[in-house]
């Protein structure tokens, strides 16, 4: 079992600031106490602020088709180093993500690939408006 306790840290959460320690077990904040007893490794965190995860509604990853400029894998490890935790991607790819098939296919990318959490957007044209109609609004973002 893995365990890190965060200590002295400033933790910034719906609006408010606490000076807390945390106690992390296998990857999830166990405790948040004014003072957590240290058992194994620890992080000094003091005069530094512990953030929740952004989420970012508007990402351009740029795959498939332009990964030239980016893909989801590269895009997402930087978007995690940076606080970021999910994304939601535009459909403005190489073809335009326009159908189902297209979606699914940006999905299957993700899971092999994307360090954070993620949707899809997708894309609207002329052509494709029963496509839309017929979306289930749970899985497709926007």
């Amino acid at each position: 079992m893995s365990q890190l306790t965060i200590k002295n840290c400033t933790v910034v959460n719906e609006g408010d600031l606490l000076q807390t320690d945390l106690l992390i077990k296998n990857g999830r904040i166990e405790k948040i106490e004014s003072s957590i007893d240290v058992n194994g490794d620890f992080i000094d965190a003091n005069g530094l602020y512990l953030l929740p995860g952004f989420i970012d509604d508007q990402v351009h990853f740029r795959e498939p088709g332009l990964t030239h400029k980016g893909n989801i894998r590269s895009e997402s490890i930087a978007a995690v180093v940076g606080g970021t935790t999910s994304y939601m991607d535009m459909p403005n790819v190489v073809p335009p993500t326009l159908n189902l098939d297209l979606w699914n296919q940006k999905n299957r990318i993700a899971e092999q690939g994307s360090l954070a959490n993620y949707s899809f957007y997708m894309g609207s044209s002329n052509t494709n408006i029963e496509v839309i109609k017929n979306i289930d609004p749970i899985q497709v973002c926007g």
